[in-house]
């Protein structure tokens, strides 16, 4: 099969076409034919180097794909051979093959193309571990969301609204992504090149963050732990501006705040397998009746890897970036 493979740490040049031999499904795991699949920004720190796959993972980048079964393993009852579905993978999606643990399987949503259906599992998961699992959003909270234009944060900012009737505030570099947060839901959009706290709190008024989800971290943390309610929870994804924080123990302390943060790719296939089915349950159906909104702002062949790659580099995307796969 013809995979994409990363040939060394580096730029989108160094992202090269080779062929490997098919995987096979072993017990409990699915073969998927990619028809589509998602560009994530894990794909480009693993092709910077500065995100290696966990111990026993392929070392080809791509995790969420979408396709149709050719095999299955002993044990699976379900996806059957010939099913449609989109997945989260534990990497290997850049490829004509994919295998996928069962439980992290989906149903593409009803009225959804494979190029749609790959754009959804990678962010939807992160969004809704984090968010819902590990922020413990609850009714009528209020949600910072950093980066409302990336994929995560556009799946954050609608689960939050339309499943919790938060109060979202999304921070994003230019009027155009800011203009898109707020037709996804969000209640306010602010610039985070300025003063953003200042700006936040002038936009939540009397009310305090509950939650907040970051991938900045660094000089962030300690600003984002400020704006929070007692009991409030700040969630990192990542930690872009520096790994290292300086942050105020006696706050978290005084006022019960907790900090934490979380990797879905080490997790094993029973913690997936349970966010994908209230993925199904709760979000899938949100989906099909077009209330909540799938984003792809662009679709390349999988021979222009690298195209999507320098799109992801210059963070110009809004939504997701897709690679299709010749039928």
């Amino acid at each position: 099969m013809k995979v994409i493979e990363i040939t060394r740490p580096g730029g989108p040049e160094v992202l090269a076409i080779a062929e490997r031999p098919k995987p096979r499904a072993v017990p409990g795991e699915v073969l998927i034919r990619v028809k589509a699949a998602g560009v994530n920004r894990p794909d480009i720190q693993q092709r910077r180097g500065l995100y290696p796959p966990p111990p026993g993972a392929t070392d080809l980048p791509g995790l969420d794909v979408a396709g149709v079964v050719e095999a299955v393993g002993d044990g699976v009852a379900w996806p059957k051979v010939g099913d449609a579905v989109c997945a989260l993978a534990n990497g290997g999606g850049y490829a004509e093959y994919c295998a996928v643990p069962a439980p992290q399987c989906l149903t593409i949503p009803k009225g959804s193309s494979f190029v749609e259906a790959a754009a959804l599992p990678e962010v939807f998961f992160t969004a809704w571990n984090n968010v819902i699992w590990l922020g413990r959003l609850g009714q009528g909270e209020t949600l910072l969301v950093q980066g409302g234009t990336s994929g995560v944060g556009m799946a954050a900012i609608q689960i939050a609204k339309l499943l919790r009737g938060a109060r979202v505030i999304a921070t994003a570099g230019t009027e155009e992504k800011r203009a898109v947060c707020r037709a996804i839901g969000a209640d306010a959009a602010i610039d985070y090149r300025g003063d953003w706290p200042a700006a936040v709190r002038a936009a939540i008024g009397a009310h305090a963050v509950d939650v907040v989800l970051d991938g900045q971290a660094g000089p962030y943390t300690e600003k984002q732990l400020d704006l929070l309610a007692f009991d409030g929870r700040v969630v990192l994804i990542a930690s872009h501006l520096g790994e290292m924080a300086e942050v105020n123990v006696r706050n978290i302390v005084r006022r019960r705040l907790t900090l934490t943060g979380s990797t879905l790719r080490p997790r094993d296939a029973d913690y997936k397998g349970r966010i994908a089915g209230e993925l199904m349950d709760q979000v899938w159906p949100l989906i099909e009746a077009g209330r909540l909104k799938n984003h792809v702002c662009a679709v390349f062949p999988f021979a222009e890897v690298a195209k999507a790659h320098a799109l992801m580099d210059a963070g110009e995307q809004i939504g997701k970036v897709v690679l299709t796969l010749d039928e």
